[in-house]
């Protein structure tokens, strides 16, 4: 139970600390509302899960042991992120949408939308391979001695769905406080113009981590 309080004291520091998931979904929730930030939050979150399980698997080992792997998977999650600043900063804020894009945007599937997000969220978390080997070295410190393969595996994921579960509960705060900011921050068009300046430049920051 000691173990267990600890990690979880452990999770929740390291969720805490700003890094790229964070701002991610804050600037989703705040570009986008609400709903966007809770579905990029979810996102996320299943990106986590995956590394997760790919630690169990044995994949992030592989991943650490061949730097070729390690730096195509880098640059790649560096080139989406860079894809979505660019896109941001080329999005028309609201206000400046014309009659006919407005219908465009009523005719649109929410669903789709909303599964587009998810799944950036997705992306986002599970193209960075600091990630996964975070997960290969964290995982193991709260493991017992003398475990069989089998319940090392086990526990690993055991440990994961509690971390998973303390990452979630936070993340979904953050998209909340986010959304909560969106009236302030929208509505104006020189504001709508410096957020959508805002978003883009901290998906390009993101990406730019990658060359520190």
């Amino acid at each position: 139970m000691t173990s267990l309080a600890a990690f979880v004291l452990a999770s929740l520091i390291l969720v805490a600390v700003p890094g790229p998931n964070l701002i991610y979904i804050i600037t989703r929730s705040v570009r986008d509302g609400r709903r966007a930030g809770i579905v990029s939050a979810l996102g996320v979150e299943t990106g986590t899960l995956l590394h997760v399980i790919a630690a169990v698997c044995g994949l992030a080992t592989l991943i650490e042991g061949h730097p070729l792997a390690f730096a195509v998977l880098r640059y790649t999650g560096a080139g989406y992120l860079a894809y979505l600043g660019i896109h941001a900063l080329r999005r028309r804020p609201p206000h400046a949408a014309d009659a006919n894009n407005s219908a465009k945007a009523v005719g649109r599937s929410p669903r789709r939308r909303l599964l587009r997000l998810y799944l950036d969220g997705v992306l986002v978390n599970l193209l960075n391979p600091k990630v996964a080997l975070f997960f290969l070295a964290f995982l193991p410190q709260f493991l017992s001695t003398g475990l069989t393969p089998t319940e090392t595996r086990t526990h690993m994921l055991l440990l994961g769905a509690v971390f998973l579960t303390v990452a979630l509960t936070l993340d979904l705060c953050y998209a909340l406080v986010g959304a909560a900011l969106t009236g302030r921050l929208h509505g104006a068009p020189r504001r709508d113009r410096g957020l959508t300046r805002l978003t883009g430049g901290i998906y390009l920051g993101l990406a730019a981590l990658v060359f520190v």
